[in-house]
């Protein structure tokens, strides 16, 4: 009989452990309280659950939410592209908080979506000066951080803007604009006045600060974002990068970005948005190799997985699946993603929650039988860590990397080894 030694190669994360110390299996929920309003339901099982505790349930540790500056009259003449106002993140927030979960803020400082091709300024703002736009984004993030602590929904990330590759609140904070100098130099003011609005309302609970652009694919233009973000002082806790593959490339490309802008700029790595589809229906029937469908979108996380905890000095530090509670909707444009979602046409969720939420699921490896086999399993939080083998278990024993093919077998790495052998087994973190 094959035995099976597990040697722990990274800290086991528990509920209460802090923020800072998680990998973060995350999904951005944002128009959850929307779809609730249109009488969408989400499944677990068979049975009607909050999505919220489904999410919790698989194993996900956090949740974004967008937020708009948009006005109650914005937000009630189109919900869908105005409504993720602060009177509707509020209550949603607190009840990320109440179903155990980290909550991420993601401003996005425009009345409606904001991404690298718009981030108008809130239409409230439009005749400020840059004189004036400056105290005007330190009193808007202190007021906003504050209303969420008094909800009891105090976040513990928070992105200054979505998707800034090239810049924010256009004209003025747009890079590189015409005098690119001048330029560079605005946005850093905007997100450093945006940044002390908010230590000056969360004080010693201050949130991580993420910086978010979509280059995951691209290390030259990240290289140039940073880069310049660092010449202007602006002092922040992570990079975020949106990582689609049917928009960015080969995951050889995120490989590359990921672990180039942790080694120049020594700070944890996120994938901030991703996803990949359940059918084909809006989409390619290939993408790099990933076949739209069900298995298809596991064993894309698997794959993104062994990047993410891959990266150089293991500062590979999370990963949020975008538009992770998306199903269709009379009416509503969601561009294909209610076919990239955690959940199937009927509501009830899929693999792929599993897939995310064992990301951050606490290091393992299992043993089990199955016919002739012995299995030896383990989730995807070792994506990046190697099965190693010994003949003993002496403390002079040799341990070699394991030959045996590994697959993943639903949302888990498996290894099928024939009985009647012998040998010890664990995983060891590279």
């Amino acid at each position: 009989m094959v035995a099976a030694l597990l040697a722990l190669a990274a800290v086991l994360f528990c509920g209460s452990a802090h923020a800072s110390d998680l990998f973060l299996a995350a999904a951005d929920f944002s128009d959850l309280a929307y779809f609730d309003s249109l009488g969408v339901t989400y499944k677990d099982g068979g049975q009607v659950r909050d999505g919220l505790d489904i999410l919790q349930r698989h194993g996900l540790n956090c949740v974004r939410l967008r937020l708009f500056t948009s006005s109650a009259a914005q937000a009630a003449s189109d919900p869908y592209n105005y409504g993720n106002n602060l009177a509707y993140n509020l209550p949603l927030a607190l009840r990320v908080k109440n179903a155990g979960l980290l909550f991420s803020l993601d401003f996005h400082y425009s009345d409606t979506w904001a991404d690298p091709g718009h981030q108008a300024t809130p239409s409230a703002w439009a005749g400020l000066t840059f004189a004036q736009l400056v105290p005007q984004m330190r009193s808007y993030n202190s007021n906003t951080i504050a209303a969420f602590a008094a909800e009891g929904a105090m976040p513990d990330y928070v992105q200054i803007g979505n998707e800034i590759t090239a810049g924010m609140l256009w004209p003025l904070g747009q890079v590189p604009g015409t005098n690119a100098a001048v330029q560079w130099s605005q946005l850093g003011q905007l997100m450093n006045a945006a940044i002390q609005g908010i230590r000056d309302a969360a004080g010693a609970s201050m949130p991580r600060i993420i910086i978010h652009i979509d280059r995951g694919g691209d290390w030259a233009t990240t290289e140039w974002f940073f880069d310049n973000l660092k010449a202007q002082g602006v002092a922040f806790d992570i990079i975020g990068e949106s990582y689609y593959p049917f928009y960015h490339g080969p995951l050889t490309n995120l490989n590359i970005c990921l672990s180039n802008a942790a080694v120049r700029y020594g700070k944890p790595v996120i994938v901030a948005e991703t996803a990949f589809p359940w059918n084909n229906t809006y989409w390619t029937t290939n993408i790099f190799g990933f076949v739209p469908s069900t298995n298809g979108q596991v064993s894309y996380i698997a794959a993104l997985a062994q990047i993410v905890k891959g990266v150089t000095n293991q500062l590979g530090a999370g990963v949020f699946y975008w538009g992770a509670e998306y199903q269709a909707a009379d009416g509503v444009n969601e561009a294909g993603f209610n076919t990239a979602s955690f959940f199937d046409a009927g509501g009830n969720v899929l693999p792929v929650a599993d897939a995310v939420g064992g990301i951050g699921a606490p290091l393992y490896l299992g043993a089990s039988l199955l016919g002739p086999d012995l299995l030896l399993q383990w989730p995807f939080s070792g994506a990046a860590a190697r099965l190693m083998t010994s003949s003993s278990l002496a403390s002079t024993a040799v341990w070699s990397q394991a030959t045996n093919s590994i697959t993943n077998t639903g949302p888990v790495f498996t290894v099928a080894l024939p009985r009647g052998g012998s040998g010890f087994f664990r995983l060891q973190s590279n």
